[in-house]
Order: C-alpha cells, then structure tokens, then sequence
C-alpha cells in the first residue's frame, strides 16, 4: 500500500473533522506558501468584472494587495488601519456586491491584531488565516476560501492548506 497517499488522506480528513468542514468543501495541501496563495487566489477568484475588495489590516494583506495586483485586478481596499501603523481592526466597513471576491486576513502577528467577529459579505469571501488556522471555532461555510500557510502551526514551511468551496 502506498502510505504517503493514506497519510495525505489522513491528513485531509483530520483537518475536515477538526473545522467540521462541511459536503461541499474539498482541503488541498500546494506548495508555495500563503506568499504564493496571494496570487493563486486572485486569478482563482477572478471574474467578469476584475474587481476585488481587500481589507487592509497589515504587512500580509499588503502583500495580498499587491499580488491581486500583479493578476490584473482593480483592488479597493475598502477599509485598513495603515494610518496609525495597523494597531487597530477596521469596523463599520461594507463591502459592495459589485467585486469578484472580499479577502481578508484574520490575524496580524506583526501589530498583534485580530479579527474576532469575521465580516459577513455579499460576495464570495476569501480569508487568510495563516496565523490563526485551527486556533479557534469558525463556521466554514462563511467562507469560500480559507488558506494558511502551514509553518505557523500546521506543518513544514513552504507548504499552504486551503478549504475551498467547490461551487
């Protein structure tokens, strides 16, 4: 029997029942990183209209930004803290039903914030949880895609898990 692809399942399989993550929902495991997810993402979620809403609370969704960028998409930054150094999470935002896709990222380990209540949004809804994954109870299915780079808490660097809807 090949034992890496029942660890891989394994693995898979530990992460579905440790979210609860529901039919619908398929875990990968890429290489690349959150970095490379930034890009793979934004021409992942990309659609008609090329447009993304981000919510800007530190150095990764920075990066994020940037990389939606480089993919070719108009990037609104419909709220951040940059202008007292990311020491604060935005509130009382809305995010319009005209994007593509919200991302977001849930924690900020460099300014030591976080978001404790995630932003429910019209459209799909991609969330960065590099520096949180498995650290608390979410309701996947407020997501589309959830992300992680994995040496934070999960396993070797270089590698990133995703939670994606199928649809």
């Amino acid at each position: 029997a090949d034992q890496s692809n029942d660890s891989e399942v394994l693995t898979r399989e530990n992460i579905k029942k440790a979210l609860n993550v529901p039919a619908g929902y398929t875990v990968l495991y890429l290489q690349g990183g959150a970095s490379l997810a930034f890009l793979i993402v934004a021409m992942n979620m990309m659609r008609s209209t090329k447009k993304a809403a981000y919510l800007n609370t530190g150095a990764w969704a920075t990066a994020a930004i940037k990389e939606a960028k480089n993919a070719g998409l108009a990037v609104t930054e419909v709220a951040s803290s940059k202008d007292k150094n990311f020491n604060y999470v935005p509130k009382g935002f809305e995010v319009g039903t005209d994007f593509d896709y919200f991302h977001s990222t849930s924690n900020n380990t460099i300014f030591g914030t976080q978001l404790k209540n995630l932003p429910k949004v019209s459209v799909p809804h991609v969330c960065d949880m590099s520096s949180d994954f498995l650290s608390r109870t979410i309701n996947v299915t407020d997501f589309d895609i959830i992300y992680a780079g994995a040496q934070k808490n999960l396993g070797p660097a270089g590698a990133c898990v995703y939670i994606v809807k199928e649809e």
